[in-house]
């Protein structure tokens, strides 16, 4: 069974960082390429960032250059480390399964996902 636990968002300055973490349980990890998604007050949630099984990284045109992803193989875990933040990098953030080009929609199941806060 799949569990997608996210952690670290919270509230900072523009110009700030943060690093998000998921915990990830099941066999997605592993398999398929990882991918951080986030959704603003009336968005629709959008991938920003995805990591492939073998560590290929593509994000978004809006993070390129601010955001990084990343995972750790020993801890089934994934990674958003945020920098240079904007206000409207404000959303909750979640992880699933996910690619840029289609190939892995993610999954029907969701973690509670974190809330990133960008404000002065």
């Amino acid at each position: 069974q799949v569990q997608l636990v996210e952690s670290g968002g919270g509230l900072v300055q523009p110009g700030g960082s943060l690093r998000l973490s998921c915990a990830v349980s099941g066999t997605i990890f592993s398999i398929y390429p990882m991918g951080w998604y986030r959704q603003a007050p009336g968005k629709q949630r959008e991938l920003v960032a995805s990591i492939t099984s073998g560590g290929w990284k593509h994000y978004a045109d809006s993070v390129k250059g601010r955001f990084t992803i990343d995972k750790n193989n020993g801890k089934n875990e994934v990674y958003l480390q945020m920098s240079s933040l904007k206000p409207e990098d404000t959303a909750v953030y979640y992880c699933n399964r996910g690619s840029f080009d289609g190939s892995f929609a993610p999954l029907s199941y969701w973690g509670q996902g974190t809330q990133v806060t960008v404000s002065s």
